[in-house]
């Protein structure tokens, strides 16, 4: 099965939000944040997917997922492409 990494990004006032997370189907992740049922900090925000990546086991991918929360230098170079 096939696990995902992925950072998603929503516009609060003046500046730009992002949440990082893994899945196994991102379409119906991403379905969640946006019906407010994920996870409490994306509720009650329009999220859209600003970046992703696979990985083929769950292990992998939540190592990966701990990585880029922890990178904001990464994070804020993603969101840059967004405030343009």
């Amino acid at each position: 099965m096939k696990y995902f990494v992925y950072l998603i990004i929503s516009k609060n006032k003046q500046k730009y939000l992002s949440y990082v997370g893994y899945t196994n189907n991102l379409k119906k992740r991403l379905a969640k944040h946006n019906a407010s049922k994920g996870a409490k900090f994306t509720r009650g925000r329009k999220w859209i997917l600003a970046y992703s990546i696979g990985y083929d086991s769950k292990s992998k991918a939540m190592k990966e997922e701990y990585k880029l929360k922890k990178n904001y230098k990464f994070r804020n170079k993603i969101k840059s492409h967004f405030n343009k």
